[in-house]
């Protein structure tokens, strides 16, 4: 294996056919892009085509900047961090770093855009933002749970939420597999007693999709503590609010 791991970031269960991969990392603060970025200490390979940075950094971008203070994922680390959150809210600039790559057979693409972000915050970032997920890393987070691991931090990279229904039931799903590809999964109506299994399926289809994976239409679902009778059905579009990707619901 060599040093920083590469062999690790191949997608063993790859299949063609997938969706194409969609990455967007906001990084705010006054980042200094004039300097060179050290590929070897950022284990970047190189910097995709398909990846673009766009810095908002002067007073008629103030909406771009902003638009990504906003929503239930902002309201919420405003409650939990409220010093770190009007760090944020002080900057007036960001930077962005985003783009649409395809159906990849590796992973590299993720090691060098999580690399290039790593480099941003080193160069005056104070925070990483991730729309695809909800998530406002510090740069300690960042760096420990993202870029330290040599090899992919494939669960860093999505979450999975519960939302409560009606009776007592919950709604478990995830968000971030577009980063693969890859649908997101949903399962409605989850009952206490089997809540855990839910969200270990959700791990264990986050994993196996990440890896490069493919779930057919229509495939039974059959796992420890899941009730019988569940099968995987598609759904979802990228237009959608609450995903932003294509979707495989689990239901009976």
């Amino acid at each position: 294996m060599s040093p920083n791991g590469a062999s690790l970031w191949k997608r063993p269960r790859y299949q063609a056919g997938g969706g194409s991969s969609f990455l967007c990392f906001v990084v705010y603060g006054n980042v200094d892009l004039s300097t060179t970025l050290p590929a070897a200490k950022y284990r970047v390979q190189g910097m995709s085509e398909e990846l673009e940075i766009i810095q908002y950094d002067s007073p008629e971008y103030a909406a771009e900047v902003e638009s990504f203070r906003k929503g239930q994922a902002w309201e919420d680390l405003k409650i939990r961090d409220s010093a770190f959150a009007a760090n944020i809210a002080a900057q007036t600039s960001c930077t962005v770093l985003r783009g649409e790559l395809g159906d990849q057979r590796e992973l590299y693409y993720l090691r060098d855009a999580v690399g290039i972000a790593s480099w941003m915050v080193d160069q005056g970032g104070i925070c990483v933002y991730d729309p695809q997920m909800f998530r406002w890393w510090t740069p300690e987070e960042w760096w420990r749970k993202a870029f330290e691991p040599v090899e992919p931090a494939l669960r860093s990279q999505c979450v999975i939420l519960t939302s409560p229904e009606g009776e007592g039931s919950e709604w478990v799903h995830t968000r971030g597999m577009r980063k693969f590809g890859r649908p997101d999964i949903s399962i409605r109506g989850v009952k206490p007693e089997w809540r855990s299994a839910a969200i270990g399926l959700c791990d264990r289809f986050i994993e196996f999709q990440a890896l490069g994976g493919l779930v057919g239409e229509g495939l039974e679902v059959n796992s420890p503590g899941f009730p019988e009778g569940f099968t995987c059905c598609g759904g979802g579009k990228l237009e959608d609010p609450e995903f932003g990707n294509a979707l495989i619901e689990i239901r009976q």
